[in-house]
């Protein structure tokens, strides 16, 4: 193991994709932004002319879980990828919400200069927050896409959220492990799915541990559910949201919360775009980025070009 905890390009390991060294090499730039009182971090590629877009990770991730995808997608699109507020390296909050990681999401689309109407994609997690987003600014964006999240129909909603509520205590702080090493060896992917590519599933563990006293730990909050309400009015802000919207599921996702795109097809009148990327789990930013960077950039070329159809006279 490197001393940035890459795994070297030995012959014991696989050799690493096409697009690996691609990604790590693409020219970005870091910004920070300040919103209700916490550090926002964030990533921009992309020149500043092009279309905006904004990538939202997933629970206990960063905006490193895009970094296989933002560098093709910026080819055509000013892509900015942030932290979370309580995650990565952005700060941390006494409690979380959906609106504000919504306006989170929205300050770094003004500050890392995505231009009018920019389009938010979210995984995971992230969909939640895209969803949040979408529903509270609208008339600001020029749609929503959510990868491999869903909402579901009322009668089957489970909460993720209100942990301490449910467990009638407070999450303890992530645990310290005395070395890089072992805490390299503890990362997992949740839902665990195989493992496409050594290289950057190390990448990816290397990227959310941080240095402490007495050793290395997690960068996430882990309490950021105890308080959070991610609501049961899902479906119901789905369909107040007036921006475009479109789906991106994997194949053999085993995500629950990715489970119910034939009932949000059914409160669409089955006019909701659902793209289905072949041979790839609820991990697809790393099972095959090349193939979600194309879903993503299919939808949102569609859109540019419907609305400058509708400018014409």
């Amino acid at each position: 193991m490197s001393d940035d905890g890459l795994p070297p390009h030995s012959p014991l390991l696989p050799a690493p994709p096409h697009w690996y060294d691609r990604a790590l090499s693409a020219p970005s730039e870091r910004g920070a932004t300040n919103v209700h009182g916490v550090s926002i971090n964030y990533q921009v590629w992309g020149a500043e002319d092009r279309p905006g877009v904004v990538l939202v990770h997933g629970s206990n991730a960063n905006l490193e879980w895009w970094r296989f995808v933002a560098p093709f997608l910026a080819r055509n699109f000013r892509v900015a990828a942030l932290d979370l507020s309580g995650n990565g390296d952005s700060g941390w909050r006494e409690r979380y919400t959906g609106e504000l990681f919504a306006d989170e999401t929205m300050a770094v689309c003004r500050a890392a200069k995505l231009g009018d109407r920019p389009f938010v994609v979210g995984h995971s997690f992230g969909g939640f927050v895209a969803l949040e987003t979408g529903y509270r600014y609208d008339a600001e964006l020029g749609g929503v896409v959510l990868a491999d999240f869903t909402v579901n129909p009322p009668e089957r909603y489970l909460e993720w959220g209100l942990r301490a509520e449910r467990e009638g205590k407070t999450r303890r702080a992530t645990r310290v492990y005395d070395d890089l090493e072992t805490a390299l060896d503890r990362f997992r992917f949740v839902p665990e799915q195989p493992v496409r590519y050594p290289q950057v599933f190390a990448y990816i563990a290397r990227q959310c541990l941080r240095q402490v006293e007495g050793g290395w730990t997690w960068k996430f909050d882990p309490s950021l559910f105890d308080h959070l309400e991610m609501g049961v009015d899902q479906c119901d802000k789905f369909i107040a949201m007036k921006c475009r919207s479109a789906l991106i599921l994997g194949e053999f996702s085993e995500d629950e919360g990715a489970q119910s795109a034939d009932y949000m097809a059914e409160l669409c009148d089955c006019a909701l775009p659902i793209i289905e990327l072949p041979d790839t789990y609820h991990h697809m930013t790393f099972d095959d980025p090349l193939a979600l960077s194309a879903a993503i950039q299919g939808l949102l070329q569609a859109w540019l070009q419907q609305d400058r159809l509708n400018r014409r006279p």
